[in-house]
């Protein structure tokens, strides 16, 4: 694996945490947020059952699931730019693994 630069080290590091941490805020707003305010949220349908319903048994879930995907897409991205991704790994280290 290759050494990496302890600048480009903390701004990783930077960007990892200000991804998962929007990401749990998107997430609690989602699963409380509607909930909290639901009164206001019961104006609005989606796919014919009021939004607040809607959040609280289905829209959560997909919600949650688009946010995981976004997250691994992302991170792959972040990994390939840092130069931590396997694909320079397995370049640095002619295909070999570094276990055996």
């Amino acid at each position: 694996m290759k050494k990496v630069e302890k600048a480009d080290a903390e701004k990783y590091f930077k960007l990892r945490t200000i991804m998962i941490f929007s990401f749990i805020l998107i997430a609690l707003l989602v699963s409380f947020g509607v909930v909290t305010f639901a009164e206001f949220f019961s104006q609005f349908t989606f796919m014919g059952a009021p939004l607040h319903y809607y959040m609280g048994s289905q829209g959560a879930i997909v919600v949650f699931i688009v946010l995981l995907f976004l997250n691994a897409i992302i991170s792959d991205r972040l990994d390939a730019k840092f130069g931590v991704d396997n694909a320079t790994n397995e370049r640095i280290v002619g295909g070999q693994s570094m276990d055996q």
